[in-house]
């Protein structure tokens, strides 16, 4: 039976993919910093996990658990991140880099840890949790832009140095998701730029995003999980896969429009 490690597992894309695994009959590890928001999962079977993903001695600790366990990590789902939204020149470089900590180095330094165990035996799956977000972009969201364009690219590039060793690299790329999304991004754009020279531009894409969690739009977090289990039992996983609320839709505009069409577009989104 293998197992898998789920992070940020506490709520949304996480706490679905990882009942999902659990449904499929694997072996789950949840891990999340809000250790108490998973005892639902633990009653389903699961092994729940403190770690935050920007400490080195967390993710050590977790990967060291689950190999004195199981002997290692046959599936690992990197879903743990979240968006800092707000105008660039508003944005702290130290809330940048923390981004990048979460979206992109601790899933990466969690992705070492886990490698030799998947290179010995032969085998593994890597899934990493990105966004359409990776491939498009939106006002305000520079920085988060930034940390998922720059998992693409790392997750490509980890394909193919990988592929040798029978160990396969996933990219999801989520849509519109019904999750905490809109309300962990939504309150801080506001403190930087609400009252800045970005202000007529920060609250029109507050509307935006209120008015699309209002109205109910969004696919459910199960679509991901679906999508990641799909990917996890497959032979031969795609390299990409793209679903959720406007998903293909966005991505199949962002890939025929030229950038100023794009441009006008995505501004009348955020209007």
């Amino acid at each position: 039976m293998q197992t898998a490690l789920v992070t940020g597992a506490s709520s949304g894309i996480g706490k679905a993919v990882a009942r999902k695994l659990i449904e499929e009959g694997y072996v789950v590890y949840a891990a999340a910093r809000r250790v108490e928001k998973m005892q639902d999962l633990e009653e389903l079977g699961a092994t729940a996990l403190k770690m935050d993903i920007t400490s080195d001695d967390d993710v050590r600790r977790v990967v060291d658990t689950i190999t004195a366990e199981r002997g290692g990590i046959d599936i690992l789902v990197n879903n743990a991140g979240f968006a800092t939204y707000g105008a660039m020149e508003d944005t702290t470089l130290e809330d940048a880099r923390y981004q990048f900590d979460v979206n992109l180095f601790g899933l990466a330094r969690l992705t070492q840890l886990a490698l030799p165990h998947m290179r010995e035996q032969g085998e593994g799956k890597i899934v990493n949790i990105s966004s359409i977000g990776g491939k498009i972009y939106t006002p305000l969201g520079s920085w988060y832009h930034a940390t998922k364009h720059a998992l693409e690219g790392w997750s490509d590039c980890l394909r193919i140095e990988l592929k040798p060793f029978g160990i396969d690299v996933v990219i999801v790329e989520p849509g519109g998701i019904k999750t905490e999304f809109a309300d962990v991004a939504v309150g801080p754009m506001m403190e930087r730029s609400g009252n800045s020279a970005y202000s007529e531009q920060a609250k029109r894409l507050e509307k935006a995003f209120v008015d699309a969690y209002d109205s109910g739009r969004g696919s459910d977090p199960s679509v991901i999980a679906d999508t990641v289990a799909k990917a996890v039992r497959a032979r031969r996983p795609r390299t990409r896969y793209a679903t959720g609320y406007l998903a293909r839709r966005v991505l199949f505009m962002r890939r025929w429009l030229s950038d100023r069409m794009f441009d006008r577009m995505i501004t009348r989104f955020a209007s």
